[in-house]
């Protein structure tokens, strides 16, 4: 009797304590909810008054703290995907066969891989591409070439007008260009709403008859980056004096559409020093080839994988660590598609190989066209006969480097980028076809014997480039025209935190 009084005291007493720990746990979970939903009803209190064209990034920051802390991780450089990410890569070096590719135009000379946003500056300054030996102080390139590299371009456009702005030298104007991209690039600082700050994107969509106002916010959480991640060039005859920069939509905006409104024009942006083609170089096509994509048609914004929404103790906000969702894999792609991480980075390498197997293809068979055009005209070709194959060289190439330059083009939309550089297979081989021709015509019989390219160095080397010289130039620029740059791209690498200028 005594052991049944003494085992239900314990029954009851666990029975309690079971009830004091559950009540307890009630509570926790009750304040927690209670704390988070306080959390969540964020009511935007500004700390201080944001000016219309305010560019600079610290002062938005005391309002958007989340924000602003997010976007300065863009600072870190040491995620590599297989193929790109935003470490420091030497493009050139990877593959040499781009120098004869760009022979004759500054890509040559340099070209890295963009680390990102908060690096804009240091890298346009820093390339051997921006600046040199010209014999005038303020270099070759027009102030155009800032126009996505800083909210300053947005507040200068203000101030003297874009007109003003597009007719400077790049150097000349470089004083008044500090800080990295950001806020004022997208935002409106009164309503915090997305906007449009470059006149191009504005312009091209009012020649289609389009009126950018009418987007939905939706769309324009791709359209702020519609803004620079497309291609465009410099028109000298919107104004005179003036580098206009266009977007050249409009005949349409396929990679045949730009070709044929570029063709109209009989634009180039070079004469290769080999072939003799009338070159186009494409910047960055992004915005186009993602049109062409799944993404795209379903709805997905530019934002929604690279600055997918994230929450900090309970508020939701837009996570502006612009990155590679491969290095994001739970907030971006899995937001949507249910499948493990290593599966997902399977499938994106998959793409990519298989349309980067057949881009390096077509940069062999414009490598050798051009080496075969350069003997054609050492044997003596006319213009007439060598009209079709620089066009065609022109084409084919514009194709490569179309799918190239287009950021992530082989993921966005590989079905487009695959069609994009086969047609440019065929044409190139056209080319060459007409190439044999020609040489048998001009008494040359024998194999082409192609450079060593094998390198870089060699590369360059055969192109007719002197690197010592061009670094010395450069170097000597940097220290006549930008000794605060030095200065602060020094404390830069070593401290981010530093603010500069």
């Amino acid at each position: 009797m005594e052991q049944k009084k003494s085992t239900k005291k314990i029954r009851n007493w666990l029975a309690f304590g079971a009830t004091a720990v559950v009540v307890f746990f009630l509570g926790m979970l009750a304040s927690t909810i209670t704390q988070r939903r306080a959390e969540t009803q964020f009511v935007y209190k500004p700390v201080v008054e944001i000016s219309e064209w305010e560019p600079r990034n610290e002062v938005w920051g005391q309002n958007f703290p989340l924000e602003f802390t997010s976007y300065y991780q863009t600072s870190d450089t040491s995620f590599k995907s297989k193929y790109n990410g935003n470490a420091p890569i030497d493009m050139l070096e990877i593959d040499p066969r781009l120098v004869v590719l760009w022979a004759g135009y500054g890509f040559s000379k340099d070209y890295n891989q963009g680390r990102g946003h908060y690096y804009a500056i240091d890298d346009i300054v820093a390339t051997l591409r921006t600046g040199g030996p010209t014999g005038e102080d303020d270099g070759p390139m027009p102030s155009t070439c800032w126009t996505c590299k800083s909210p300053d371009v947005p507040r200068l456009m203000n101030e003297i007008g874009i007109a003003e702005f597009y007719s400077g030298k790049w150097s000349k104007i470089g004083d008044q260009i500090h800080n990295p991209i950001g806020c004022l690039d997208c935002h409106d600082p009164q309503t915090m709403n997305l906007r449009i700050s470059r006149p191009a994107l504005i312009e091209a969509f009012e020649r289609q008859g389009k009126d950018i106002t009418q987007s939905t916010h939706e769309e324009m959480r791709t359209l702020v980056c519609a803004q620079c991640h497309v291609e465009y060039y410099f028109n000298k005859k919107i104004v005179e004096g003036a580098n206009y920069l266009t977007f050249p939509w409009d005949k349409g905006m396929t990679v045949e559409d730009a070709e044929a409104y570029y063709d109209s024009l009989e634009f180039s942006d070079w004469t290769h020093s080999l072939s003799k083609a009338p070159m186009l170089k494409a910047q960055h096509p992004g915005y186009e080839v993602y049109l062409t994509g799944i993404h795209a048609d379903r709805g997905v914004s530019c934002a929604d994988c690279h600055m997918p929404y994230k929450t900090v103790g309970g508020q939701k906000f837009t996570d502006h660590k612009i990155q590679s969702p491969l290095n994001n894999i739970s907030n971006s792609c899995q937001v949507c598609h249910r499948e493990e991480t290593e599966k997902l980075i399977e499938n994106v390498y998959e793409r990519q190989d298989k349309i980067i197997e057949n881009r390096d293809k077509l940069e062999e068979l414009l490598v050798r066209a051009h080496v075969e055009a350069k003997l054609a005209w050492d044997l003596g070709a006319t213009e007439e006969q060598m009209h079709d194959i620089l066009m065609d060289i022109r084409h084919a190439q514009w194709r490569w480097d179309y799918a190239a330059a287009s950021h992530g083009g082989s993921f966005h939309s590989p079905v487009e980028i695959g069609r994009i550089i086969s047609s440019g297979i065929v044409i190139v081989q056209e080319g060459r076809i007409k190439l044999v021709r020609l040489l048998a015509e001009l008494g040359h019989n024998d194999p082409v014997v192609y450079p060593d390219i094998e390198t870089k160095a060699k590369a360059q080397q055969y192109i007719g480039l002197n690197m010592k010289a061009l670094k010395e130039e450069k170097k000597t620029f940097l220290q006549n025209i930008y000794p605060l740059w030095i200065e602060a791209s020094l404390a830069r690498e070593s401290n981010w935190e530093i603010k500069y200028f």
